[in-house]
């Protein structure tokens, strides 16, 4: 991942935007699959052409995405591709100004409500339609005893190892390499 074309978030309009729960999905869509149509991303999130193109009208006011319509085979066909690889946001750009600290605080918690959604989701499924990646797949946790300086360093360290794998090219016909979805969470806690 070029870490020079990850978007840090100061703008809480902007961070409202982003993380409205099927904008999201749509972001995370052209992240998986590349640039769209607005009829592709529909189908792939089960929602209207008309819903699909109002919530890219709002993402493209808020710069997250940008038109492609060099990929257009005609005039009425619109693509839509990231404005940038990634985006980052600290809720300590917003803390001085109540407004955002609301909005920040609110998009955390979606971002939560959004991972956990994917992870429920390959959970729900049943052993057999796992398949091969039953094995693999991991849940990883632990109970560390950190100052805030070494959560800082944990993160770092965690980030380069997933930026590392990021940068392995999307699957041939013939590879068995899919979109994976990893996060991790690190934050003071009470068991």
């Amino acid at each position: 991942m070029d870490t020079a074309d990850i978007r840090q978030v100061t703008d809480s309009r902007v961070l409202a935007a982003m993380s409205h729960p099927l904008r999201r999905r749509m972001l995370d869509v052209l992240k998986v699959h590349g640039p769209c149509t607005v009829s592709a991303v529909a189908g792939l999130t089960a929602q209207s052409v008309a819903n699909v193109s109002h919530h890219f009208r709002v993402l493209h006011r808020s710069g997250l995405v940008e038109a492609a319509p060099e990929l257009a085979r005609d005039g009425r066909e619109r693509w839509w591709k990231l404005a940038s690889t990634g985006r980052r946001w600290s809720s300590l750009d917003f803390a001085t100004d109540p407004a955002g600290a609301a909005v920040a605080e609110a998009a955390e918690s979606l971002n939560l409500d959004h991972h956990v959604r994917i992870v429920r989701a390959w959970l729900s499924r049943s052993g057999e339609s796992r398949g091969d990646w039953a094995g693999p797949a991991f849940s990883i946790s632990n109970w560390l005893h950190l100052t805030p300086q070494e959560l800082a360093e944990l993160s770092g360290e965690l980030g380069a190892v997933l930026d590392r794998w990021s940068n392995r090219p999307p699957s041939g016909e013939d590879d068995e390499r899919r979109p994976v979805f990893v996060f991790a969470y690190g934050q003071p806690g009470e068991p």
